[in-house]
């Protein structure tokens, strides 16, 4: 493939070139999918309204997320084990992200540490935390982040218990990969990521390994992280991380109004509405018909943004209409990452850019300022508006 045109061409590209058990991590949600999938297809299901002449000239997609300036409404999703769709994910696809003007987001579960992202980067990025039992831990994790300068903390809170993903199940799916016949075999067949891997020193979870005591290969690290996510989680702890924390806070995993009240009333400074990609509660709805109800409960408020499904400009306009202030990307980033390292990062950035640009522009906006729900056709808008 030498003309890559959208991010399904990088998807092909990266189930290529990453094994099976990374890929289908990346490319899978939890149960039968059903939520995984309504994500993207309910966004193509929204129609846009084309206008036209309409003078287009000095059109621009720049914005704010929390008061940041970015290039456009998106910024690069947490999620874990980047570094293992591609040898250094996360420092490259930080790298990338600095270069584009949007944010990136460190995970926790990540393979490059906190450390090792702000020691290859200029400007700050964004950290996901998760809680866990160990509160000591969780101080530090809070304390790193702030001595790497990271503007913002996304919280997620719909991890306290791990859905039940059937393909992880399956693959036996760890960090670094267990040396069973079926995985040799199977990374024998992607060179480059095999070399790619021979040649950096970063294989295991780097925020934890090294940080925790006791925790220092990976048998011990798996039956930790089993233990230590935390099903206690609750209100009190979000104010708790808000007060260690005292910088802006984002709280990832709302789908429904009262929850997004509550996150008000805790004082987060933005909510994102997510169902973890599909990858927690299969049978939600997606994040696109969730996302109208919420912004009418809070949108005037506070920041209301969005992820799950965007694999498109398209699908970034779409949420802007209906409210979304900014989106997040993370199988698109890391379909790029697994295709092509930074250069794949830097890929799917532009052509969602490009083609937020030019759909808005078809629509006859040329600032997202103008953006609301206009744009929709008022019949697709409607069966949204319904279930939101």
């Amino acid at each position: 493939m030498t003309v890559i045109t959208n991010i399904e061409d990088l998807r092909v590209l990266a189930k290529r070139r990453v094994p099976r058990m990374f890929y289908e991590y990346a490319d899978s949600g939890s149960w039968t999918e059903s939520t995984y999938h309504a994500n993207e297809s309910d966004l193509q299901n929204i129609k846009l309204r084309q206008r036209v002449a309409v003078n287009l000239e000095g059109r621009s997609t720049a914005t704010q997320m929390v008061g940041i300036d970015v290039a456009m409404p998106v910024a690069i999703a947490p999620t874990g084990l980047a570094g293992m769709q591609h040898a250094d994910g996360e420092i490259l696809a930080a790298r990338a992200a600095e270069r584009f003007g949007v944010p990136f987001t460190l995970s926790t579960m990540s393979i490059c540490s906190i450390e090792d992202v702000a020691a290859h980067t200029q400007k700050p990025f964004w950290f996901q935390l998760y809680v866990m039992r160990d509160r000591d831990f969780i101080e530090r994790l809070i304390d790193r982040a702030k001595a790497a300068n990271c503007s913002a903390l996304v919280l997620t809170l719909d991890l306290q218990i791990i859905g039940q993903r059937h393909r992880d199940l399956k693959n036996g799916l760890s960090a670094p990969p267990r040396l069973t016949l079926a995985n040799l075999v199977n990374m024998a067949s992607r060179p480059r990521w095999c070399l790619g891997m021979a040649r950096t020193p970063r294989r295991q979870f780097g925020n934890i390994v090294g940080h925790v005591k006791g925790i220092d290969d990976m048998g011990t690290l798996a039956q930790w992280t089993a233990q230590q996510f935390d099903p206690r989680l609750n209100w009190d702890d979000v104010q708790w991380i808000k007060q260690r924390w005292g910088g802006k806070l984002i709280l990832k995993g709302i789908q429904d109004a009262e929850d997004a009240q509550l996150a008000l009333d805790s004082g987060a400074d933005a909510v994102i509405v997510s169902n973890h990609g599909g990858r927690q509660l299969d049978g939600a709805e997606s994040s696109i018909r969730a996302l109208p109800g919420i912004v009418d409960a809070v949108g005037s408020k506070m920041e209301v943004h969005m992820d799950g499904g965007i694999r498109s400009g398209q699908d970034v306009l779409k949420a802007v209409a209906l409210g979304a202030k900014g989106t997040y990307i993370g199988r698109s980033f890391l379909y790029g990452l697994g295709a092509m390292g930074e250069q794949g990062v830097t890929r799917a950035l532009e052509i969602i850019h490009n083609e937020l640009d030019l759909t808005m522009a078809f629509c006859g906006r040329t600032q997202l300022a103008q953006v609301d729900r206009s744009i929709l056709l008022p019949g697709t808008f409607a069966e949204v508006s319904a279930q939101g």
